[in-house]
Formats: structure tokens, sequence, C-alpha cells
């Protein structure tokens, strides 16, 4: 198997010499004068001490349990990407198990062998038993086939390794790509060649019979074989590992834009295994991505970082709470007069702060220092509080006196203090994102970030974070990255058309859309604003960074496992947390069973089924759709006879 670290490597070591450099400009601390510091009277704090939790390597009996509906991924190396494709199945909804056993893999309907097939890591009998399985009926995905004697079975002559691939097609016509339509669905890639930099390594199966996806060489980088009702397919792309690259923002080599544009690179290869999933099992019931049964999640968001921002922000504010409407502020946290800004975070902004709370909105952290730096920043002593934390802005790559949780748990004591509210949602300035934000957001209470982009994550869906952005420990923190921004040019009023096409788009698969706008002025942005919500209102579901993370989080948790029995289908729902508005996607002909389920007010449309409140486990019974009534036109001349 080819390990595809170079690029992450090379990256992490110019952060590390970049470090270096900016802190040995550092180490003196500077003492901010009086008149540029706001000192509010009788506060000081936080007085608890941080403590950042030491790494523990996630494992993969995590995610070991479960019955046969679930698809079964067959671990052949635990110290792979894995857990990559494991968030990844958790953000599109299929439910899974993992294990080791290929006995107990075998069991299930669908298994998917990661991260490799070949006799180095399965002996002669377990490929013996996989290549038997899709003849048996069952669908086997092995990615990385790199030996063992299953070419054959995967319908092709050879796997040839290669760092020179950079772009992929999908077949035309293939019912399991009937969905991906948009040009931007049928086009993927794994680099960019003009970026000169180098890309992850792939396999690319030569002679394949009928293949979903190929290469730009002309080799399959999907096979598929079919076995009567079982289906073989291989993969020749290292998905957990591409998945990890988007969600820890490490895809330098791929990432094609920075924001405002339409890139579901890693949406598309899960919405794949997601249609594999349904046409291999009949019990496939999968957790909706949209609150209520709603196509779209919005979160309309907004940076409050400018001096004319905090008294801007409410009526941006008002405007919300008009269309009953959440909006999340990131409060810059602004004390100190700096290279950035004057003073703002003073007693006439906390009177903004509080309106702002009054008129029911979210309120997050924005960072104090708002440095371009922040991703360089020392991770701190714990102990950081007001008014002795004095992180001061020189130039805009120079900050002093600052810290990571320091930025974190300062801002969030005054934000707590002068709002009421107990904060969790976090946004840096400039999107400055370190590699020790994970497990510093979860040490200082934050739950929900939204650091990232969407088109750098290469996904247009939340996701889990992992420690120090790397590949073997999760972080209970969520990432909601931000899709629509309003810097670009041309200016954010000029560009509700295209942002109301990247909503439809997005909205064709449950896709999230962080929209933010800096309130340093009213005008086109706010214009642009109230343009959106009525734009997408008829789809959509919105909601504050705050309300989806909880609802994320604990969608995250929803174990769910079917049952099938003489008279239909038991689906089994387990929630640890309260969730309202679950939705399930059950699969086509199958309706709600008009009793026997242990929830009340289920609401069918289509395909989904949204369940009004959720906790503890509880069942919905499904059965065939009972056929319409065949309502037969009476011919005139026979009523005509009749009369």
């Amino acid at each position: 198997m080819i390990r595809m670290v170079g690029v992450s490597v090379l990256t992490l070591l110019l952060f590390m010499g970049g470090w270096v450099f900016f802190w040995s400009q550092s180490e003196q601390t500077f003492e901010v004068p009086e008149q540029d510091f706001h000192r509010f009277a009788g506060v000081s704090g936080p007085r608890h001490v941080t403590v950042v939790p030491p790494k523990v390597p996630t494992s993969w009996s995590t995610y070991g349990k479960g019955s046969g509906s679930r698809l079964a991924i067959l671990l052949t190396d635990p110290d792979s990407a894995w857990l990559g494709l494991a968030h990844g199945l958790k953000s599109i909804g299929v439910p899974f198990r993992i294990t080791r056993n290929v006995r107990e893999a075998l069991s299930h309907q669908m298994v998917l062998v990661y991260p490799m097939i070949s006799g180095k890591v399965l002996n002669p009998e377990e490929l013996q038993a996989l290549a038997e399985f899709p003849k048996a009926g069952g669908t086997l995905i092995g990615v990385q086939v790199l030996g063992g004697g299953l070419n054959g079975v995967f319908g092709f002559r050879n796997a040839v390794a290669s760092r020179q691939r950079y772009a992929m097609t999908l077949a035309p016509g293939d019912p399991l790509l009937t969905e991906l339509t948009d040009p931007e669905e049928r086009a993927l890639r794994v680099g960019m060649r003009e970026k000169h930099l180098e890309v992850m390594g792939t396999y690319g199966y030569t002679e394949a019979t009928a293949p979903l996806v190929r290469f730009d060489d002309g080799t399959a980088a999907v096979t598929q074989a079919a076995y009567g009702r079982g289906r073989a397919y291989a993969v020749g792309v290292d998905l957990g590992f591409l998945l990890l690259k988007g969600y820890n923002n490490r895809a330098d080599e791929l990432v094609r834009s920075y924001d405002n544009q339409f890139d579901p690179t890693l949406d598309v290869w899960l919405r794949l295994l997601t249609s594999i999933y349904r046409a291999a099992e009949e019990r496939a019931v999968t957790l909706g991505t949209v609150p209520f049964g709603k196509s779209l999640s919005v979160m309309l968001t907004h940076d409050v970082d400018f001096t004319q921002s905090m008294k801007n922000a409410v009526d941006y504010a008002e405007y919300e709470q008009s269309q009953g409407v959440v909006g999340t502020y990131f409060i810059q946290v602004k004390y100190i007069r700096d290279y950035n800004d004057d003073i703002f975070f003073n007693d006439e902004g906390v009177r903004h702060l509080a309106r702002l709370a009054e008129l029911g909105m979210e309120l997050g952290s924005h960072t104090i220092a708002h440095s371009k730096v922040f991703d360089q920043f020392p991770m701190g002593t714990g102990r950081e509080s007001y008014p002795s934390y004095a992180p001061f802005v020189k130039s805009r790559r120079t900050a002093l006196n600052a810290s990571l949780l320091g930025e974190l748990r300062v801002s969030k004591f005054l934000i707590d203090h002068f709002s009421g509210q107990a904060i969790i949602s976090f946004r840096p300035g400039e999107l400055s994102n370190p590699f020790g934000l994970p497990q510093a957001l979860l040490a200082t209470g934050f739950r929900f970030s939204s650091t990232a982009t969407a088109n750098n994550s290469l996904t247009h869906l939340p996701y889990q974070l992992t420690y120090d952005r790397l590949t073997d420990s999760e972080v209970d923190v969520f990432e909601f990255p931000v899709t629509i921004e309003d810097e670009e040019l041309p200016r954010l009023g000029d560009r509700l058309p295209q942002a109301l096409e990247l909503a439809r788009k997005l909205s064709r698969y449950g896709g999230s859309m962080v929209v933010l706008i800096h309130p340093n002025i009213l005008d086109h942005k706010l214009a642009f604003e109230k343009g959106f919500v009525e734009g997408v209102r008829s789809y959509t579901w919105f909601g504050s960074v705050g309300e989806f993370g909880k609802w994320w989080a604990a969608r995250n948790q929803v174990e769910l496992d079917v049952v099938r029995e003489s008279t239909g289908m038991r689906v089994t729902l387990t929630a640890p947390s309260l969730l309202s508005g679950l939705t399930l996607e059950v699969p086509s002909g199958w309706e709600l069973a008009p009793s026997g389920s242990s929830v009340r007010g289920l609401k069918q449309r289509g395909a989904i089924v949204t369940v009004p409140e959720l906790q503890g486990t509880h069942t919905v019974l499904l059965r065939p759709r009972t056929p319409a009534p065949v309502i037969r036109k009476v011919p005139a001349a026979v009523m005509n006879n009749a009369s």
C-alpha cells in the first residue's frame, strides 16, 4: 500500500520552522500602554486552570458494534487512516461497524475491506472466503486490491501504483451514479498538476471490464464486476486517507478554490458508497443530514471584528429575529488598541453585545488578537486571565504576549460574563487554523468550530475533528466549514444569483451552508442576506452554529439497526442525547406502518421519515408501500345507458 504522507510531513516541518521564526521575535513580553487597554472595573478571570487532555488514539473497537443491516468494514490494518472513513460515513449517515474478523464481516450483506486486500494481511482461507462472497450474492468493496489472487473477482488484470495521476471521471449512464449529475460531481481529482506538488499515491486497475471511475491515464479508479445479485468493486484510492486530508485541511495539492464555489470532492465518494449500500442492502435505512426533513441547512454567521461592526451587528440581528432566524455572531474581544484597530470591546461594545443576546442571537468567540499568525501561537499555560492577558498585534505577521489558550479562555470568559450566555462556538481571525486547535477548543469548553472553508475541506458537510489535525485520535468537537464569505470580489451584493445556485446544488444531497458576513457595513451586504433568506426559505432549515452543532453532535451518537420481519422492517434507533427533527431515508417502496412504532408523531414525505423527538431506544416499523387504488374511468356511453 502506498503511504501518502510526504506532503503532510513537509507541511508540518515548514510550519514548525515558521513557529520557531515567529517566536524568536516574541520571546520578550511587551507591556501595553495603559491608554491602549480597556479595563472593566471589578472584572477578572477566569480563575480555573485549563488542562489540555493528552492524546489518546481512538480504538477501532469504538465502532465495533451493530447488526447485519449495517455496512461492515473489514479492517486489515489498524494503523491505517480508518478514522477518516468512519467520520465520513458518520457525516453522510450510513450505519456501519468495524471488525477485524472475516467471518463476522461476511455475515453482513455489504463488506468494505480497508485499507488493502493482499496476502500480507489476509490468509488464504480468508481470501477465498472474500472471493466467494459476491458470487453468493453479497457486495464486496476492496480498497487498494494489491494481491491475494482476487484480481479476477474484481474484474481487472493488474494494479499499477503511481503518483502521476491527478484526475478521474465517472462513467456515463451507470445506475449507481444517476444522482451525480453536476459537472463538478462527474470529474474528481487527487491533485492538480499545475501546483507542482506531490500528490497522494493511487492504484490504477488495468483491463477493467466495467469501470465506474477512470483515472486520467485510462486505468480504472473504481472497477465493478457483477455476479447475479452480487457485486465486487475495487477502489484504487485510499479513501480514509483522502477524507482525512480534507477534514484536517492538509490537502493543498488538490484544493482548487478557497471558498464561494461548489467543490464536493469528498461528498461524491461518500455518496457513491451510499449508493452502493442502498443497492446492496434491502434494509438500507440511513440518517438524514438536515433537521426536520428539509434539504439544506443554513447558518448565517457574522465576524464582528471592526470598530463599527458592534453597532451594525444589531441591525443584522434585528432583521434575523424578524424572520425567525438565529444568527451566530463571532465577537472579537478587542480590549486593546494595536496594529489592527481601535478598542471596541468596551462599555459601549458590551451594551451592543447584551442587545445581541437579548435578540436571541448566538454569541461566539472570534479571539482577542485577531492575528494572522494565530496558527503559530504557543499553546500557553492554561492560567491566562483578564486583565493580565494582554496580546498585542504589532504587525500583520507579528503578535506579542499571545497564546492559543489565552485567546480561547479569556475571550470566552468575557463574552460569557457580559452576555449571560455560555458560548460554545468559535471562529479564529482570518480563519487561521493551528494544528493544536481541536484539543484546545475541547479543553476550554468550546464544542463547535467554523474555522475552515468548505472548499479547503473538500466537503459541504460538517465533520468531526482530530487531535493535532492528524489521523488517529478523534476529538469531541465538530467543524462547520464556511461556504460563502463576503471578502471576495465581486462584492457580496452582486453575487446573490451565484450563492442561490450554490445553495440549490447543495440541497440536492442535504448539504450545509455557512454564510459569513462581516457587519462592517449594511448596504449591499444586508441586502444580500435578505435576498438569500427569501431565495432559499422554502427548502431550508435555518439555525445558529450552536443550534445545528448540538443537533449534529446528538445525531452523531445515534445507533441505527434494521431487522427484516415477516410483515415489514423494524428500525431500532438509540439516541443517548435528546434529538428533535431527526430524519431517516428509507428504502424505495417502504412506508410507515400504521401502528407498532414506539415514537409518536412520525411523518413521511417520499423516502424521508421525520422523527419529531427522540431519546433512548425506540423502534420505527416499516411495511411495503401499499399500491394506490386503481380508479377506472367509466366510459360516458356506459354511464348514459345506466341512467
